[in-house]
Parts: structure tokens; sequence; C-alpha cells
């Protein structure tokens, strides 16, 4: 197994942030396996989803609707609404594995990884990359 883990800078609003490239040059010219990404964050997750057409925008509003910032959260600390940063993980996975073959993301042709940050309190985000070789 292999690993590595960067920081992502999601600044101060909601957030989707794209690492397919990150995770793209991490396999590198690895054979077959399987790639995972992890968050380890209460307050961030991880989605496949498309990028560049509105995908992102949508997604983000969508929480938004599931998960309004206002004061309904018993979790109260931070920012008006911080409570509902902690709820998102349930909903948007801390993790995903992607199957890699060939050295090559098996993604669909508009899929993208992606980590989803709705959290306006902390600004960085550290992201681990494990890969498992198969046989």
């Amino acid at each position: 197994m292999r690993s590595e883990t960067f920081t992502v800078r999601t600044g101060d609003r909601a957030r989707v942030h794209d690492l397919t490239r990150q995770c793209a040059e991490f396999v590198g010219a690895e054979r077959d396996g399987l790639l995972n990404i992890f968050v380890p964050h209460a307050t961030a997750g991880l989605a496949i989803i498309e990028t560049g057409a509105d995908s992102d925008d949508d997604l983000l509003a969508a929480l938004e609707v599931l998960l309004p910032r206002d004061a309904r959260w018993r979790h109260s600390h931070g920012s008006p609404g911080h409570g509902r940063d902690h709820v998102l993980p349930a909903l948007v996975a801390p993790s995903l594995t992607v199957p890699v073959l060939g050295g090559r993301l098996q993604l669909g042709t508009w899929q993208s990884i992606c980590l989803v940050d709705t959290n306006i309190d902390n600004g960085e985000r550290e992201v681990r990359l494990s890969f498992l070789a198969g046989d």
C-alpha cells in the first residue's frame, strides 16, 4: 500500500473542489488496484459527480435545502448554522474507493472526484490518498 496526504484550501464559502487531477497523478503508473480517498474531518465529504456543468452548484443548492444554515441545529459552536456542517458527512461520505485498471481511474466520461465542504469556519482541508495494488 502507498499513501499520500495533501492540503486543499476551500476558503470561507461552501465549495465543491475537484480532486480528480491529484488522484490521477497519485495513481500514476500503478497497475491495477483500488484508490481510496479520505478526508479526516467531521464537516466535509467526498462525492463523484459531474463538474463544470453547474452540477457542483446544484449539489450545494440541494445540500442547502436538506441542511439549511440556520438556528435549528443543537450543535451550536462556530458560525450560525454550523451544526449542519457536522451532519454533512452522514449524507456525503468522508471516503470513496475508485477502481484503477492499467494505471487509470475507472471513472465515467463526466465523473469527477470532489471534496464537498460546506464549513465556512475551516478553510483548509486534508485529503489522504491510499493505493492498494492488486495481485
